[in-house]
């Protein structure tokens, strides 16, 4: 038993690291994408805000 567990143990948190590397790739995509569209769409999202003030 404590053979397979020698065995095993250093995969199993290889697989951990790579998971997290893996998570934190997939949030700084998504990060960037939101930037992208927050860069794309804020002049017509700021005019959408000055329109209802204006309405107010």
């Amino acid at each position: 038993m404590e053979l397979y567990l020698r065995m095993f143990s250093p995969r199993e948190e290889e697989d951990k690291g790579a998971a997290m590397v893996e998570y934190g790739l997939l949030i700084s995509f998504i990060a960037v994408a939101v930037i992208a569209v927050l860069i794309v769409l804020g002049p017509a999202i700021a005019d959408l805000f000055q329109q209802v003030v204006d309405a107010i």
